[in-house]
């Protein structure tokens, strides 16, 4: 038989951190604001490289909009402006990042073709897989760590790759860091794809469960 809770029963460490992580329906805060933004500079970046034939810039700003990825998460965590729509918004900024990079990477052969099937692979799977949990009912399941620093290599390894593709005096040093950004990206990124499927069953669970 369980104990009732009184009034005056102190919170349990899950509640506090509940109650310390701010109103998650939030829309305007920082962190969705930083999403937003990158959002909006992928057709800069597109126009960089194919309509100004700037692959230096273009990597520049791949590389910078790519490091937002860290200062958005850091704000959200630190600032307590961790919100449900920040959750759904920084995920999708970083794979379209990613996806309008590696393929305008695929025309200026600035990466392996193999590194940009095993991403594209990876994240297809991923995408299909949560519309299709969604469509079962499942609940939504949180970017785990391992996704989020495979994510974050990567979106190092490609500006580094297609610098090392453009004429900068440093493209020989850019293509050796993109390696050292590239496998530890790789290797994490399909780790977590690995962790997605018993996710995976515990949200469509979860998710049927509560419309009993």
């Amino acid at each position: 038989m369980s104990t009732p809770v009184t009034a005056h029963a102190h919170p349990t460490p899950a509640a506090e951190a509940r109650e310390d992580s701010g109103d998650e329906s939030r829309i305007l805060t920082v962190p969705n604001a930083i999403s937003v933004v990158r959002l909006l500079c992928i057709p800069l970046f597109l126009y960089l490289l194919f309509g100004k034939d700037d692959e230096a810039r273009a990597a520049y700003l791949m590389g910078a909009l790519g490091a937002t990825d860290w200062v958005d998460g850091y704000i959200a965590r630190h600032f307590r402006q961790v919100s449900n729509l920040g959750k759904i918004l920084d995920p999708t900024a970083d794979r379209l990042l990613l996806a309008s990079g590696l393929i305008a990477l695929l025309f200026v052969d600035g990466v392996p073709k193999w590194v940009v099937v095993a991403v594209l692979v990876r994240e297809a799977l991923i995408s299909a897989a949560a519309l299709a949990l969604a469509a079962a009912g499942a609940v939504r399941i949180d970017v785990t760590w391992a996704g989020k620093a495979g994510t974050f290599c990567n979106l190092f390894a490609f500006p580094l790759f297609l610098g090392g593709a453009s004429g900068i005096t440093w493209n020989g040093t850019a293509r050796a860091l993109a390696w050292g950004f590239v496998v530890p990206g790789l290797a994490l990124s399909w780790y977590a794809a690995a962790l997605y499927v018993p996710a995976a069953r515990r949200a469509l669970q979860e998710g049927r469960a509560d419309k009993t």
